[in-house]
């Protein structure tokens, strides 16, 4: 178990269970916690309602028994992405910047654009990520926050180097926090910063094909 000293955090999801073993992180146990990152719980509840609110807007759409199929591992892709938010929120606070509310309304409308409305936004999100649209800002927020932590890190993301250099950061980042997950779930890999077997980018695109192009990198 790695202890930082300064501060750090990141996330992902879970499936509709009736059960769950206990967590031990530090010596102490967590009852009903999907993942414990630095003493902070991310529960069974939230991990369930993220994913619950995921699939009930799938099953709305036309194919949306392909695109169920498709995410099948959405419980655990979704607990990654909780823990890599919380990890983002560390990377802010260490580097002394934030977000504000019109850097992320300018960067939706971006999004929007490219998607053709704000309508056709949520749907990409929903179809090529398994995102659901209540969930929406926070995968806006993610993209915008990491553009920030890399500027102030002096990366650039959009060359190769510079997205090296900022998975190695934040994989830094990650080992000298206390992720502690649910077996159930797996375990978190500091030096692929992930829960998930799949390489996961930090900075993506609505398309979700930056994360196709590392999977097969």
């Amino acid at each position: 178990m790695h202890r930082r000293r300064s501060a750090v955090t990141v996330s992902t999801a879970a499936a509709l269970l009736l059960a769950a073993p206990l967590l031990t992180g530090c010596g102490e146990t967590h009852p009903g916690s999907a993942a414990v990152v630095d003493g902070e719980r991310i529960s069974l509840a939230q991990l369930q309602s993220r994913v619950g609110e995921a699939r009930a807007a799938q099953r709305k759409m036309p194919q949306g028994e392909q695109m169920i199929r498709r995410t099948g591992q959405l419980t655990r892709s979704t607990l990654d992405g909780m823990i890599r938010h919380r990890v983002v929120e560390q990377a802010l606070k260490d580097a002394g910047v934030g977000v504000s509310r019109s850097e992320l309304q300018r960067q939706r409308e971006v999004y929007e654009q490219q998607t053709g409305g704000a309508k056709g936004f949520r749907q990409a999100l929903l179809e090529q990520q398994g995102i659901a649209p209540s969930a929406a800002d926070d995968w806006v927020w993610l993209n915008v926050a990491v553009q920030k932590v890399a500027k102030a890190w002096d990366i650039d993301p959009a060359s190769p180097q510079g997205n090296q250099e900022l998975n190695k950061r934040f994989s830094e980042l990650s080992g000298e926090m206390d992720i502690v997950v649910n077996p159930r779930y797996g375990t978190w890999d500091a030096k692929s910063s992930a829960l998930t077997t799949e390489k996961m980018p930090w900075l993506n695109d609505v398309t979700g094909e930056k994360a196709l192009e590392q999977q097969r990198a």
